[in-house]
């Protein structure tokens, strides 16, 4: 039904893409902060392999696979934080393996933000 021709070119697509499973991230997450000012700042996480632009996406992928995935389950991390208020707005959209990711909390400030969430709001 198909030629050579078209054989040929589905082999070498396939050579040159490689697997797809091998460079695709399990989960993707852009997580956000945003202060009291209105300024936000934003990473990108892929975890299974972690990548991404989070300055520390090995730690928060590991937090997210102690808590399934489950941002209100995210392991605390033993840090002092000072009581300034200064909130911050703390968002996660994206997927988590196969189930969709649509959380959204407030922190007191951006230190406790990061403690709370085992690393994972730590940019």
């Amino acid at each position: 039904m198909f030629g050579a021709p078209f054989l040929a070119a589905c082999t070498a697509a396939a050579l040159c893409t490689g697997s797809p499973d091998a460079a695709t991230p399990a989960s993707s997450l852009v997580l956000s902060l945003t202060d009291a000012g209105g300024n936000t700042t934003s990473v990108e996480l892929m975890c299974d392999p972690a990548q991404g632009t989070h300055p520390q996406a090995d730690t928060a992928c590991r937090a997210l696979e102690r808590a399934d995935g489950d941002f209100t389950r995210l392991p605390a991390k033993d840090q002092a934080c000072t009581m300034i208020h200064s909130p911050v707005l703390a968002e996660a959209r994206g997927n988590w393996y196969d189930t969709p990711v649509d959380f959204s909390t407030e922190y007191p400030n951006a230190c406790f933000a990061d403690a709370q969430s085992g690393g994972v709001f730590s940019f």
